[in-house]
């Protein structure tokens, strides 16, 4: 089984930025691809961004294209989120979650192993 813990949300203002961090433990998931998704109140979860195994594949929703940057440091099982010149509609919990078929998919079915979350606030 793996586990997914994310930290490095917070209250900031719009146009500052925040680095997510998502460490895994129970196994390795330098295999795997990796994805993060956000929900913001009464809405529903919404894809963001994901990352390969090798971290050679990336895609990003049009919405943060040129704002995030998602990586991986394969050594400490950990998946980062930098967020640069963050809008007050990047208000949301953000999760991570794993890419269970490898497909670089932007589905929330196709995606296991959810961490509990971590709330960012952006105010105007």
């Amino acid at each position: 089984q793996v586990q997914l813990v994310e930290s490095g949300g917070g209250l900031v203002q719009a146009g500052e930025s925040l680095r997510l961090s998502c460490a895994a433990s129970g196994r390795t998931v330098s295999r795997y691809g990796m994805g993060w998704f956000r929900q913001a109140p009464g809405k529903k979860r919404e894809f963001i961004a994901t990352i390969s195994g090798s971290g050679g594949s990336i895609y990003y929703v049009d919405s943060v294209k040129g704002r995030f940057t998602i990586s991986r440091d394969n050594a400490k099982n950990t998946v980062y989120l930098q967020m640069n010149s963050l809008k007050p509609e990047d208000t949301a919990v953000y999760y991570c979650a794993v890419d269970l078929y490898g497909l670089g998919s932007s589905a929330v079915a196709d995606y296991g192993y959810w961490g509990q979350g971590t709330q960012v606030t952006v105010s105007s």
